[in-house]
């Protein structure tokens, strides 16, 4: 019978005897995320290491991560893709330092990363016109209360609260700002189309398919590049910053694989890896799929379990790859920050799963990645140990 009083059989932990599994990858962080299933060292064997990355060969992989990545997401023709510095917050920053004060912006957050966009609208950037869209972790803000003639920057998952945007339907297509997406823990994971909605999109590596840090992926549509070449920004841009040449118009070059900075070659070749499996498997719509398929096992346990408990209460809303839970104490009362704490490194010393901490801004609780990386095997397997260390826990207080 399913375990839904918070209560059942808690302070017996005899009554569950350790799992005798444990998951094949015990890597449930939501970044750096899993590596791709079967990933070894080889995978990176063919890595341009000790050469310039503005040697031809250089050069030729980090165009085929560009074009490969075009490609896997299916974007528009007329939409650039580009490697940059600092992943996806160097993406984020340099966006809004090249684009933002043109006219006024709106900024929807509603966790720790939109909170710093626009903490650094409003406090570094100094800009006049911006209003603040926001919600408390768990909640997603009313994003009708945007306005199409704005620029707007919003994320589209919210990896620290678990709440993601579940369509782009209040972007009008015939705006006039610029929408501006931090996609880092949602590309790969989930149906962003149409992209047309987006002028601006920004990631990293290390989320959904399971690459490395340190390097930001930027994708800009024409509405974006034509601000670019319109608008001089009253500020000083640093070099890595600079999406434009001296004389104002585009450096294409960035979205061929020059890049700013020197990337690290090791990190391309694995980023390549992971494009060629995610096209092994069926490309973009198999990645979608297994991220649904994943967060199902633990809706389902969630479902059947009393003392756990999705952070966000809006079922639409749900995000599918950084999936957060409050947990509960036997009287039903939240569970706390401290036995929250020995539940995670309980688990961490049977070397059964890490990282699944909460963000250190959001309420106590689990935060278990379940991007496309991630196998439904290894979460089933992961449920029954959540259990075991919830009741050795309680047996313990």
């Amino acid at each position: 019978m399913p375990d839904k009083r918070p209560g059942d059989a808690l302070l017996n932990p005899a009554a569950f005897p350790e799992p005798k599994v444990r998951p094949n990858n015990p890597n449930f962080g939501s970044g750096p995320c899993a590596k791709r299933p079967g990933w070894t060292g080889d995978a990176i064997s063919d890595a341009a290491l000790g050469r310039s990355h503005r040697s031809s060969l250089g050069k030729a992989k980090l165009a085929e991560a560009i074009d490969e990545t075009h490609a896997l997401l299916g974007l528009p023709k007329d939409y650039l893709v580009g490697i940059v510095p600092a992943s996806d917050t160097g993406a984020v920053e340099m966006v809004m330092w090249s684009m933002l004060g043109e006219r006024p912006v709106d900024i929807c957050h509603w966790e720790s990363f939109g909170t710093t966009w626009y903490s650094d609208a409003v406090k570094e950037l100094k800009l006049e016109k911006v209003t603040n869209i926001k919600a408390e972790f768990g909640v997603l803000p009313d994003l009708s209360k945007t306005d199409a003639s704005h620029d707007i920057v919003f994320t589209m998952n919210g990896t620290t609260s678990g709440v993601r945007v579940p369509s782009l339907d209040w972007i009008p297509a015939d705006r006039t700002g610029l929408t501006i997406c931090d996609a880092t823990s949602a590309i790969f994971g989930f149906d962003m189309l149409p992209w047309e909605k987006l002028d601006v999109v920004t990631y990293s590596w290390q989320k959904v398919l399971g690459g490395e840090g340190a390097h930001g992926m930027l994708i800009l549509g024409p509405r974006a590049v034509a601000r670019l070449e319109s608008y001089k920004p009253p500020r000083p841009l640093p070099k890595i910053f600079r999406l434009c040449k001296g004389d104002g118009t585009l450096n294409g070059g960035i979205f061929k694989g020059e890049t700013i900075n020197t990337p690290s070659m090791m990190c391309v070749e694995d980023y390549l890896d992971a494009l060629r499996w995610a096209k092994s498997i069926g490309g973009l719509p198999a990645l979608l799929a297994k991220s649904a398929a994943n967060f199902k096992v633990l809706a389902d346990f969630e479902a059947k379990t009393g003392w756990l408990e999705f952070l966000c209460a809006v079922p639409e809303h749900r995000s599918n790859t950084s999936v957060c839970f409050k947990m509960k104490a036997p009287s039903g009362e939240p569970m706390g920050s401290d036995a929250v704490a020995k539940f995670r490194k309980l688990l961490e010393q049977k070397g059964v799963c890490f990282d699944i901490g909460a963000y250190r801004d959001a309420p106590a609780g689990l935060r278990i990645w379940c991007g496309a990386t991630v196998e439904q095997d290894d979460l089933r397997v992961l449920t029954l140990w959540l259990k075991w260390a919830y009741q050795q826990v309680q047996a313990a207080q």
